[in-house]
């Protein structure tokens, strides 16, 4: 438990020490399990990690740095090789997603047509996993655009923005998107989209 403690700390320093600066890259603990009682020392500690990134190199980099801290770690400790943590790397990661800007200027330009200016706006880069990445990263290199259709409560957004409650998450109990408008933007932009990509 002790060394899984000095990991959790010791991996904090990947992304603010050892990845450049410029490279935007998260690394994040999300779940640790150990032990059943609290005068027990378990034999064993599982952790879950997340890391993010805009790159592969990062990725990889972020990968190569964190098995180097266990084996560090557990040699620190007196721990045989045998006794050394496991880095499993599954296989179901997301790939960076990266809207083509030729794609994404002219669909905008067809959303702020059929909306309106006010009504469409470019948003920050974020580091959400989104598995829609996977098409733009084809042997083809098809060009692909992802967009974020509005779907709060006007209601809810006024209150978010006058700091009175906080913005409901995309992926929790508080979300409860509006079915209309929401529905009918959405088909209405989406088909729009393709009827200009396809004219």
């Amino acid at each position: 438990m002790v060394l899984a403690a000095r990991l959790v700390l010791d991996f904090q320093t990947i992304v603010s020490r050892e990845i450049i600066p410029t490279e935007p890259a998260v690394l994040t603990v999300g779940s640790i399990h150990g032990g059943n009682k609290g005068n027990v020392i378990p034999n064993e500690v599982k952790m879950e990690l997340t890391l993010r990134s805009y790159s592969d190199e990062v990725r990889n980099a972020m990968i190569e740095k964190i098995q180097r801290m266990c084996r560090g770690v557990a040699a620190s400790a007196g721990l045989t090789e045998d006794m050394y943590p496991k880095v499993v790397v599954r296989d179901e990661s997301t790939p960076s997603l990266y809207n083509d800007p030729a794609l994404s200027e002219r669909i905008s330009g067809v959303f702020k047509r059929l909306l309106g200016e006010a009504k469409v706006r470019e948003v920050p880069q974020v580091m959400t996993g989104e598995d829609f990445g996977r098409f733009g990263r084809t042997t083809h290199k098809v060009p692909v655009m992802l967009y974020w259709l509005g779907a709060i409560d006007p209601d809810r957004l006024d209150a978010a923005n006058r700091g009175e409650a906080p913005y409901p998450s995309l992926h929790s109990s508080t979300f409860a998107p509006l079915p209309e408008p929401t529905i009918k933007t959405g088909v209405m932009t989406m088909t729009a989209a393709v009827l200009d990509l396809l004219k």
